[in-house]
């Protein structure tokens, strides 16, 4: 995730010189070619551009409207996922009596649930983490964050068994671990679920061919100057579809993604802090992105 606005605009500007150059050569070639070689079939009406790109500026607000809505909702599910690891870090501490293995076990989680959505390998901060009888236990289990949580619970229910602590406390403890569960299912549904079809592929398509048609309307009138402004107008569309396209799935190893592995390290500092085991910084941002 950008953090740093002006390392951000540079970004943002670096992935649009490739399409600013490809728009610019093609209304180049069609300023020529009306210009020099007179080809007058290249001089087209100006109000069918007009308002497909009307409607095409609607499309492209209720997409990335969607889009940022997927984004958003993830990057709430993980506040969730940031709070109630935190909220079991403080149960097991005051009410099982410690447990640093707990403690460390759930600070593996978050991990896990990154390597998860992201595709990622994420074994080797489980691994430094997570207990070994717990790494031993999930070891073949398809969905390693889930599997992490059942080994959580298996844990507490042994520890409330030999502390005979009262059912009302283990049930407050099960309820944290139910939020986690059910986090990670939201998660997991943005996931699984792309953004419809309708809305991924038919806003590119139009815009490439309005980006084409754009000069076509602007020749005649422009003349040739018409690169600058046929340019610029396209350049606003393509970054508009741009911007949905980075937002619509908010896992992938990007600089507009969620920063699922600063959250992670975050996590693991709240859980192990109280416990005075050893435990780094936090991940400062790197030329401007939050990883």
């Amino acid at each position: 995730m950008i953090v740093d606005r002006r390392i951000g605009l540079f970004i943002l500007m670096r992935e649009s010189l490739l399409s600013l150059a490809v728009l610019a050569a093609w209304d180049v070639f069609v300023v020529v070619m009306f210009q020099v070689f007179h080809q007058d079939w290249m001089e087209q009406p100006t109000l069918p551009i007009s308002l497909i790109g009307s409607a095409l500026v609607l499309f492209l607000s209720v997409r990335n409207t969607a889009a940022y809505n997927r984004w958003w909702e993830a990057r709430t599910l993980w506040g969730a996922v940031t709070n109630n690891c935190r909220s079991f870090g403080r149960q097991a501490g005051t009410l099982l009596g410690g447990r640093p293995d707990l403690a460390r076990a759930m600070a593996a989680y978050p991990y896990a649930l990154r390597g998860a959505l992201g595709r990622l390998d994420s074994s080797e901060d489980v691994g430094r983490l997570l207990p070994r009888a717990m790494r031993q236990a999930i070891s073949g289990w398809t969905n390693q964050p889930n599997a992490i949580l059942y080994q959580i619970g298996l844990a507490v229910n042994e520890e409330v068994a030999r502390q005979s602590i009262d059912g009302a406390v283990h049930g407050q403890i099960d309820r944290i671990l139910s939020d986690l569960a059910n986090a990670q299912g939201g998660l997991e549904r943005i996931r699984n679920t792309p953004l419809a079809i309708q809305f991924s592929l038919i806003p590119r398509l139009v815009t490439n061919v309005f980006c084409v048609v754009l000069p076509l309307s602007m020749v005649q009138t422009l003349g040739w100057i018409t690169p600058l402004g046929s340019s610029l107008v396209g350049l606003l569309f393509v970054a508009l579809d741009k911007i949905g396209n980075d937002l619509q799935n908010p896992f992938v190893r990007s600089p507009h993604a969620l920063p699922m592995l600063t959250m992670a390290r975050t996590i693991e500092i709240d859980l192990l802090q109280p416990d005075e085991q050893p435990v780094g910084g936090p991940i400062p941002p790197v030329r401007g992105v939050q990883g």
